[in-house]
């Protein structure tokens, strides 16, 4: 009898066609990896330079006691247990809440209204757009200053205007009860181009054959903004309430120029009190549990502006 004969598994050598395939793609993948490590390192430095390293240096410095001068002494969460019992922040705090809450929809209602008007076919519309967003590229000093002085209780614009025709003007920014409105004003009017330009952008990407065939159906003019325009344009939406909300918090340079926080407080808001707990006072631990609580707040409010997209925002 033969012994039965056993077929051997061949194997392909170690410079075969497969190695070297492998090989090669091992090698495109690695030199891919690379170039894309290399273009990301620049924004990778940055956003540990400029974010994530400030905001654990805050985070630290928080939990001190320090004047910017001396040696930092450690205090655990005393500052945030202050804050818990300070009035003049939880009045800043719904002061800043006041803001958002007169700055927020004039600008977005602003902003669509200035986005509906250059998305129309008119002469001279490209003058019309750059006009409008001239005060976003315009600094707060300039245009803070600018609003401080048309509003100007003695003789501004407004209110020799509004004398005019037999209406007593406000005291405006001298005013407790108009500080706030003024800084609003300067607000919307500078933001107006920049929420206006994101929804142009928005509305000139919802196809116009849409529209001519619901305008053929009989939709008029408001039925089409509301049951096409809007809804098309939820995500720019979307977008310019985010970013109007988290500037809304951080407000600062029209209040510190127009009003320095007055009159007795009236305007005061969560980063000027940032500011001059830290450079006026020399309380920079606190200053910055100050911060750490409104990068609490905005961050929260955030994610509630994202969970509740889903319910309103169509992005097909």
């Amino acid at each position: 009898m033969t012994a039965p004969t056993t077929a051997a598994t061949t194997r392909p050598a170690s410079g075969g066609p497969r190695a070297r395939y492998r090989r090669r793609t091992t090698g495109r993948r690695a030199r891919t990896v690379a170039a894309a490590a290399g273009f990301l390192a620049p924004s990778l430095v940055l956003l540990l330079g400029f974010w994530i390293g400030p905001m654990v240096g805050t985070a630290w410095v928080s939990l001190q006691d320090w004047n910017l001068i001396g040696v930092p002494a450690f205090v655990g969460l005393d500052n945030y247990t202050e804050l818990l019992g300070d009035a003049e922040f939880h009045a800043a705090l719904g002061h800043t809440l006041a803001y958002l809450a007169g700055y927020l929809p004039l600008v977005l209602v602003c902003g669509l209204a200035v986005a509906l008007l250059l998305d129309a076919k008119l002469p001279a519309m490209t003058l019309y757009r750059a006009i409008f967003f001239l005060p976003v590229i315009s600094s707060w000093v300039a245009v803070s200053l600018l609003w401080k002085w048309l509003l100007n209780p003695a003789d501004g614009l407004v209110n020799r205007i509004l004398g005019a025709v037999g209406v007593a003007g406000p005291g405006w920014w001298t005013d407790p009860d108009w500080a706030m409105p003024s800084v609003v004003l300067a607000s919307v009017w500078k933001d107006v181009g920049f929420v206006a330009v994101i929804l142009l952008a928005g509305l000139q990407a919802i196809p116009r054959d849409l529209l001519e065939a619901a305008a053929l159906d009989g939709a008029g003019w408001w039925r089409r903004l509301r049951s096409i325009t809007l809804p098309m344009l939820s995500p720019s939406l979307f977008f310019v309430t985010v970013i109007s909300l988290i500037n809304g918090f951080q407000v600062f340079d029209q209040v510190w120029v127009m009003t320095e926080g007055g009159p007795g407080g009236a305007s005061s808001v969560v980063v000027e009190q940032i500011v001059s707990y830290a450079f006026s006072y020399g309380r920079v631990g606190y200053a910055s549990a100050m911060s750490m609580v409104l990068f609490a707040v905005i961050l929260l409010v955030t994610l509630v502006q994202l969970r509740l997209q889903r319910r309103w925002v169509h992005y097909e």
